[in-house]
């Protein structure tokens, strides 16, 4: 069964929000926004994209939306700027006029949209004419590497995981479909590129311990093992994550960017 736990934000942080702050940074670098807009912050999570937008791009405003009451709350006790308005609410249904903001972003959320064209097409909608819509995702089957050595484990001791694996599960995160995606919907210069940022932990358990606090699709899947097969996993990692003299993981975290402008009425 699919375990997609997206509640508590501490967790999350632990496992990969501390790497979503560097992505952020070069995510909004190549954005490239102007200073004085309006923006919206798709499935904003614990903050991260959120309180970059804040510190580096002079908004006029941030609204950040999210499903999960636990990571609002998170978001809140971080960001505390009377521009930034969070709020519960789904890509879908976004709640916001049509036309009415600048520059709609979204990070890491698009594939758990459960439909990533009706999504995208919200995003659309509320965007000005010539403003600029934009997400990134991880490369789940590639260079994610923190979690492609995880799932590459888990499938050798347990086939079934295939099914669980974010790399199998969602093949729209590779960069030539996310940039049809945004073509199918009418977005006007599409451009995609890759993110790469360094993920090194300084022992295996810095490796291995965010991924028993159940947040997201790997640590749910480690959370439901027993604890035979979660230490049989656990094992498996030490031996094949490629570990340096002093005990430290180095690794890569790729995401894949995509951005667009919505065209004049």
């Amino acid at each position: 069964m699919r375990q997609d736990t997206w509640a508590e934000g501490d967790q999350y942080e632990r496992y990969v929000g501390r790497w979503s702050r560097p992505v952020a940074d070069a995510f909004l670098e190549w954005v490239a926004c102007s200073p004085r807009c309006s923006w919206l912050d798709v499935g904003c999570g614990t903050g991260a994209l959120t309180l970059k937008i804040l510190e580096d791009c002079s908004p006029r405003s941030i609204h950040g939306i999210d499903p999960s009451a636990g990571f609002i709350g998170h978001a809140r006790k971080k960001i505390d700027d009377a521009r930034v308005v969070l709020s519960e609410g789904g890509a879908e249904a976004i709640p916001f006029e049509e036309e009415s903001l600048d520059a709609v972003v979204s990070g890491l959320v698009l594939n758990f949209v459960p439909d990533p064209r009706a999504g995208l097409a919200e995003m659309v909608r509320v965007t000005r004419p010539g403003g600029t819509v934009a997400v990134y995702v991880w490369d789940y089957a590639g260079k994610m590497e923190l979690m492609r050595y995880f799932w590459d484990a888990a499938v050798k001791l347990n086939p079934a995981a295939r099914d669980l694996d974010e790399g199998s599960r969602f093949p729209i995160c590779n960069l030539d479909a996310l940039c049809a995606l945004f073509q199918d919907a009418g977005l006007e210069q599409v451009e995609g590129r890759n993110i790469d940022v360094s993920t090194k932990f300084k022992n295996f358990d810095d490796y291995w311990t965010p991924f028993l606090g159940g947040q997201g699709p790997a640590p749910g899947y480690a959370k439901g093992l027993n604890d035979s097969d979660r230490e049989a996993l656990r094992d498996l990692l030490m031996q094949t994550l490629p570990m340096e003299s002093d005990g430290s993981i180095a690794l890569i975290a790729r995401a894949l960017a995509v951005k667009g402008v919505r065209g004049q009425a």
